[in-house]
């Protein structure tokens, strides 16, 4: 049995083409404690509409361009190299205010749920 599992997800720009522009993670990799999606959106959209969770927490994290994500009706600018978390109950929405792609990668998982993380998780082998 293997422990790992890889996937190629082929250049970022070139997942614009992909149904949404998204490539979500969980079922290519089985995951099983997250669901990881990674974005790229084009100049100008929105998403038209907005969503909040039931038990999962968000984290986005910009690799290029500019955005804004809009939570509880408040703007949050980001750009490349911003990360921001969003509780389940706040309403969320995205969109791209650069000038060419604006690509993230959403983390989500249950909130609540990390019992270890970082170094107390590891153990030298």
């Amino acid at each position: 049995m293997t422990n790992y599992k890889t996937t190629e997800l082929g250049k970022i720009d070139e997942i614009i083409n992909l149904e949404n522009g998204k490539a979500f993670l969980h079922d290519v990799l089985e995951l099983t404690g997250c669901e990881i999606s990674v974005n790229t959106v084009p100049k100008g959209f929105k998403v038209p509409f907005n969503h909040k969770h039931k038990q999962n927490e968000e984290v986005y994290i910009v690799l290029k361009g500019e955005g804004i994500i809009t939570i509880d009706g408040e703007p949050v600018k980001v750009k490349e190299g911003s990360a921001v978390k969003v509780l389940p109950a706040a309403s969320r929405t995205i969109e791209n205010i650069g000038d060419g792609h604006f690509q993230f990668i959403c983390v989500q998982a249950k909130t609540e749920s990390l019992e270890q993380f970082g170094l107390g998780d590891a153990e030298l082998c």
